[in-house]
């Protein structure tokens, strides 16, 4: 099992998590991104950086991953093919992406996209906040006990 990072656009406090989760279970964690990303050097842990351009890091994530693998993005349409793939999907707020709560996610996407494309402008996500990165944490952690103990 890897963990895969769409890191172009993940918290830093995302992976300041990620970097301390990948130590402490010994799991393989990759982060993907078009521009070098600063790691700590530690076993675990490592860089692919792809060419510029719109979705490259995605494809590279969808191309290398496996079935049990885990992905922590928050682009809906990523995350679509992670969970075609068999893989996991996690957002940085938390969120364990399913085939359940992903479609009524992609269909509020795509209406948001029509409203800006008409000109209306709903603003962008808030910030991460504090039980944001806690509820990260906790459903990272758990999901990973959860993988190495079904691996095991």
């Amino acid at each position: 099992m890897k963990i895969w990072v769409d890191a172009d656009a993940c918290p830093s406090v995302i992976r300041d998590i990620l970097y301390k989760a990948a130590q402490r279970l010994k799991i393989h964690t990759i982060f993907v991104a078009n521009q070098p990303i600063r790691l700590p050097q530690q076993a675990y842990l490592s860089q692919r950086q792809v060419s510029q351009g719109a979705d490259v890091a995605d494809t590279y994530i969808v191309d290398h991953l496996q079935a049990g693998d885990l992905v922590i993005t928050q682009d809906l349409p990523l995350a679509a093919d992670i969970l075609a793939l068999q893989a996991y999907a996690l957002s940085p707020r938390g969120e364990l992406f399913t085939q359940d709560n992903l479609g009524p996610r992609l269909n509020m996407r795509d209406f948001m996209e029509t409203l800006r494309a008409s000109g209306i402008h709903g603003g962008g996500p808030s910030s991460l906040s504090q039980s944001d990165r806690r509820n990260f944490a906790n459903q990272l952690d758990k999901l990973l006990h959860q993988l190495t103990s079904a691996s095991t």
